[in-house]
């Protein structure tokens, strides 16, 4: 069955030219009277989009900022209306845009579970069914019966979401509202959302936190200027979206002009990766063995140098580091113009798309027992992303997976081995194919 339907819709925006003038900036009047005969110019939030979402389907949206995802989600709650095209929505529809919507600061907690219970569709009997459970999952028995204008942020913001956990609607849009509170809270609140499509409530979850929306959604849409530029499975579209915002900071660098580095003792000049083809490249297969190259100068002599090529998951996770002290390479110093390269082994990190870190520290004292607790690098630069490919893994599965060396089942004394393993053993196991679709 079919919950929600976008056929072919649209929305425009007329949005007024401002054509400042010296002269208008110099008379107030003359610039209020040429601001109501200033001519607007359209402006398409949406264009010509076309998606399905099936009962019990949680589908994610995700895009830069402008990309029209918000508006999405407001066409969909009907906050406002389409200029063209068809909306079907079958069933009870439920919207969580902003957490607390509906508090009155006068009221205490007590009171404005019931009036923002209200706002959001809950009848009085089911909100005084659910009053105890609320309390509990948001933390404020204490400070129930006490005006909210005196909670913290904190409790504020736990009290709206608790409210709109307990909610029960066929379908629920979500806009950002699972970064809310501390990390044990935000913990609460996903596994909350899990239980909801668990029970095969409908889910449309629009949101920058790309961990999030792998974990949570089984289809993913990429908006990109008011149009979806891709869907499918989420880590495909995830990694898709990768590659253009990628592109787009490549671009933006060229245009910048160059840093002036003068005053650093050590300039991190490049660093790029290549496949074991050696082409550098930016995408490789699930346990591909890529090779590194950071290139540097020195402008004096900098003794006992620790050079490190970092990977960084998109929501700030490091996956891993590769250095010359790690694997006990003592490099006496660096001068002039230097170059590391390194021979890295298989990356069987989870499929996603990776931030490239390379810095470099001194080390003090002693090489073995220096501590870098606490210390600046001498140099620290983010050289774009790449992307892994590979099985339609999550974060919930770790960060890396490698394979066991050999598995032995024992049932009733019998013995069950296992050794035929290798790295392709988790492609066969998702039997991979990809559902990538590029608009």
């Amino acid at each position: 069955m079919i919950d929600l339907e976008f056929n072919h819709v649209s929305k425009q925006y007329r949005v007024r030219a401002d054509e400042p003038t010296a002269d208008n900036a110099a008379n107030p009047w003359r610039r209020k009277l040429q601001r109501l005969r200033r001519r607007s110019e359209e402006f398409w939030a949406v264009r010509d989009v076309s998606f399905q979402v099936r009962r019990g389907e949680a589908l994610g949206i995700i895009g830069h900022n402008g990309a029209g995802k918000s508006t999405v989600l407001k066409l969909l709650s009907s906050i406002t209306a389409p200029t063209s095209g068809e909306i079907k929505i079958n069933g009870r529809l439920s919207a969580l845009i902003e957490v607390g919507s509906g508090f009155h600061p006068e009221l205490t907690g007590r009171e404005n579970v019931f009036l923002s219970g209200s706002i959001l569709g809950m009848r009085r009997r089911e909100i005084a069914t659910k009053l105890d459970s609320i309390v509990e999952f948001a933390g404020v028995r204490q400070f129930i019966d006490t005006p909210v204008k005196r909670y913290s942020s904190g409790m504020y913001v736990r009290l709206g979401f608790a409210i709109a956990a307990h909610l029960d609607p066929d379908i629920l849009l979500l806009d950002e509202v699972l970064a809310v509170g501390d990390a044990a809270f935000q913990t609460k609140c996903f596994e909350r959302i899990k239980e909801l499509r668990q029970s095969g409530t409908t889910i449309v979850f629009i949101s920058h936190d790309l961990n999030a929306v792998e974990r949570l959604c089984n289809r993913v849409l990429l908006m990109h200027r008011g149009q979806i530029a891709a869907g499918g499975n989420p880590v495909e579209v995830i990694n898709h979206y990768g590659e253009i915002t990628r592109q787009k900071d490549v671009e933006q660098a060229e245009k910048q002009p160059t840093a002036e580095v003068e005053d650093a003792d050590v300039v991190i000049t490049g660093c790029e990766m290549y496949g074991e083809d050696g082409t550098p490249r930016r995408d490789f297969e699930f346990g591909e063995a890529p090779r590194i190259k950071i290139d540097l100068y020195a402008r004096r002599r900098i003794p006992f140098p620790l050079i490190n090529f970092g990977i960084k998951r998109t929501d700030g996770v490091i996956a891993c580091n590769f250095n010359n002290w790690y694997d006990n390479f003592k490099i006496d110093y660096l001068e002039g113009h230097c170059t590391l390269e390194g021979w890295l082994p298989p990356l069987r990190v989870v499929p996603h798309s990776y931030e490239i870190h390379a810095l470099v520290w001194q080390r003090r004292g002693e090489y073995e027992l220096g501590d870098l607790t606490g210390m600046q690098p001498l140099a620290a630069e983010v050289f774009g992303s790449f992307t892994m490919h590979g099985p339609s893994i999550t974060d919930d599965g770790g960060v890396f997976q490698e394979p066991a060396r050999e598995w032995v089942l024992t049932v009733n004394g019998q013995r069950i081995e296992h050794r035929d393993i290798s790295a392709d053993s988790l492609h066969k196991a998702y039997n991979m194919e990809s559902s990538l679709v590029i608009y």
